[in-house]
């Protein structure tokens, strides 16, 4: 029995298709080294309701860095940086972290010390821990 040459492609493409959907991307850059800023703020975003900023906390005190978050206002007199992210959500029968965007500024004059993303263009993604880790460890390695 043998299969048509055409079915046999048009199963190879959907195949590549499915494969690389499920590929993610992680992107870093520092414009100076990391390692003296010990004191990091999480900006909290008001329109984001699923605690990414307690996670990014957490993540970096594991890193060994001193972090907090919160409002702007809230901010310790004693910050090295200010971390602010945006995330984008998507919904496809359960809700999950597509992109995630980071950018670490310093205090006073607020210059940008280093950014990096996070893009996951299909459904089979990983839990919003995951990538954060994944994402700080990328920003400080050495």
């Amino acid at each position: 029995m043998t299969f048509p040459i055409c079915l046999i492609r048009s199963a190879v493409v959907l195949s590549l298709l499915l494969l690389t959907g499920c590929v993610s991307s992680v992107s870093a850059r520092k414009v100076v080294s990391l390692d003296s800023f010990r004191r990091i703020y999480v900006e909290r975003r008001l329109n984001e309701n699923n605690q990414l900023d307690q996670l990014f906390v957490a993540e970096l005190r594991r890193l060994g860095r001193e972090a907090s978050s919160g409002p702007m206002t809230m901010m310790p007199e004693n910050t090295d940086a200010v971390l602010t992210y945006d995330a984008r959500w998507q919904w496809d029968f359960r809700t999950y972290l597509i992109e995630l965007s980071l950018e670490l500024h310093t205090v006073h004059p607020r210059k940008k010390l280093a950014d990096a993303r996070y893009h996951q263009p299909s459904i089979k993604t990983k839990p919003p821990e995951e990538v954060i880790r994944e994402v700080l460890d990328r920003l400080f390695e050495r």
